[in-house]
């Protein structure tokens, strides 16, 4: 029997930089950080408040940016995280350093989110910006 979602894992190059990113930006909150097996790298698991991201930086770190994935190409296109304001979440983060996809507009599907904005992670994750229409 399905419970619910659990969690998503990322690769990141930097797990601090990351850190500062999801958690002191974003507002989420660490759970765990360790050192993996062998010592192959660092990982960090973050509570998201409905699920977890589990951020893994392995030794050597990476070093190549996430691609973009082209729109005829199976693959995950985004994390989406939902807020009650995103103007306001967006524009802190633009301010922070954050790479701008979109900004703000009014959601295509209507039926579900009133806004949305795209935004890149620190290793260019793309990151969807949600409000939904209860939110408004």
């Amino acid at each position: 029997m399905l419970l619910g979602f659990e969690h998503v894992g990322i690769t990141v190059s930097d797990l601090d930089r990351s850190l500062q990113f999801y958690c002191d930006l974003i507002g989420m909150k660490l759970i765990l950080r360790k050192t993996m097996p062998r010592g192959s790298g660092e990982l960090a698991f973050v509570d998201m408040g409905n699920g977890q991201l589990e951020l893994v930086c392995p030794s050597p770190a990476v070093v190549t940016p996430a691609a973009a994935l082209e729109p005829t190409r199976a693959g995950i296109r985004h994390l989406t995280l939902a807020f009650t304001d995103i103007d306001a979440t967006y524009a802190k983060l633009i301010a922070a350093g954050a790479p701008s996809i979109e900004p703000p507009r009014d959601a295509h599907n209507r039926e579900i989110l009133a806004r949305v904005a795209f935004l890149s992670d620190p290793d260019g994750n793309v990151i969807e910006l949600a409000q939904r229409q209860s939110q408004r």
